[in-house]
Parts: structure tokens; sequence; C-alpha cells
């Protein structure tokens, strides 16, 4: 293997990823701008799949901003608690659409500084409803996947997700912002897993240097 610099590895990454993946997106189901943002809230520290099953019931029964207001903290505690420490998530999304409903007239604002107003949307969370619901490239989502799989391949050297997001912000094209942060997201999922990654199988084992692959942690 040739050792590559981050710039001269992006170029491969976007190509193979798009190959694999050229439909990339985040695995989590919505149909309406809130379902996104409610449903990325409930997916800290939790699976895709076990939020996905939270939400098949819960779309149909809070539809609007109002909806999550109107009801007591403690139904709708009850109705997310699957997704884990659910008292910190109710609260997060009741205090996300009190400010929706009254400063953006219950709607999911289009831009970042907008949407760090909302008591408990980081850059994260902002990135995936942007990137995903509008097709902004607002940024580059950096989730626990994301940050692995960008130290692994020397990417950034950093491990704080706002420090990563930049480093991979001035490497990506930004017209790509949109692809890759899913893509990777997939990829650190499937492939890149956080303990017993598949390098054998990985599309990337040619070029990826194998950083810190004993530091990860189980996640999704």
């Amino acid at each position: 293997m040739t050792a590559k610099s981050a710039t001269e590895l992006v170029p491969i990454l976007l190509n193979r990823l798009g190959e694999k993946y050229p439909n990339a997106r985040y695995e989590l189901d919505w149909t309406t701008p809130l379902e996104m943002l409610v449903a990325t809230i409930l997916a800290a520290q939790c699976t895709d799949v076990r939020v996905n099953k939270v939400t098949k019931t819960l779309f149909q029964k809070y539809k609007t901003a109002q909806d999550y207001l109107d009801t007591k903290t403690a139904e709708l505690e009850e109705d997310i608690k699957p997704t884990g420490t659910y008292k910190q998530k109710a609260k997060a999304i009741q205090g996300a659409c009190k400010v929706l409903v009254e400063k953006f007239q219950g709607d999911v604002p289009q831009t970042m500084d907008e949407l760090l107003t909302l008591p408990g949307v980081a850059r994260k969370t902002a990135n995936v409803v942007l990137n995903n619901v509008w097709n902004i490239p607002s940024g580059i989502i950096v989730d626990t996947h994301v940050n692995r799989t960008s130290q692994r391949m020397g990417l950034s050297q950093n491990d704080k997700p706002d420090a990563i997001e930049k480093d991979l912000m001035k490497i990506v094209p930004k017209d790509r912002w949109t692809f890759f942060g899913p893509a990777m997201v997939l990829h650190g999922r499937y492939t890149c897993t956080a303990r017993g990654p598949k390098c054998g199988e990985c599309m990337f084992n040619d070029v990826c240097p194998k950083l810190n692959l004993d530091s990860g942690k189980d996640d999704e």
C-alpha cells in the first residue's frame, strides 16, 4: 500500500463510496422535517433500527410541534422509552417544539444558526436534518461512525466531532458534503465497525492507513 495524504485519499473515497452507496441516506424513517428532527434526537445513544420501531407509532400520534407540547411529559416519556435516556430526550423534544411554535410558526428552520437555537440540537443533529431533508450542504455529519472512520483513515487527527467536521470540510468538496456524511456513516456501520472491522473485505483496504484500530467502542 502506498501512503496517501488525506487530500489524495478523498477522491478515492468519494468514487468508491459512490459506487457502493449511490443513494446514501441516513437510515432513519421520516416523511416531514419535524419527523426527521425528532428521530435524530431519539437516535442519540440508540440504534436507528430501534428508533424506527418507536417512530412508526410515535409519528402517527404526534403530527405537529404543538402536538408534542399538548401532551404530558410523562406520556411522551413512555412513548419514547425504548430509545433510552427517555427523560432527557422528552425534555429536548418538547423544548425544541416550544421554540418551533414560538419562533418559527411550528416549522423546522432551514439554517444552521436557527436550528442551533433549539434545545437538544447540536451541529450533528442540525446537519442530519439540513443534509437529508433539504440537501443543504450546511456541513458534514459527524456521528460516532464518521468520527471513528475519519481517524482510522487519517482524514483527521482530532477526536472531537466539531473539530473533525472542520477538517473534513477542508478536504471534501462542498458539493459532496451531503453525500459524504451519510455514505461514511454506512461504511462505518457495516464495514469499518468499532470492534472487529472487516478490513479484509473493505473497499479501502489498499489505501487506508488503518490508524487507531484498537480504540473503538461498541456503538450502533
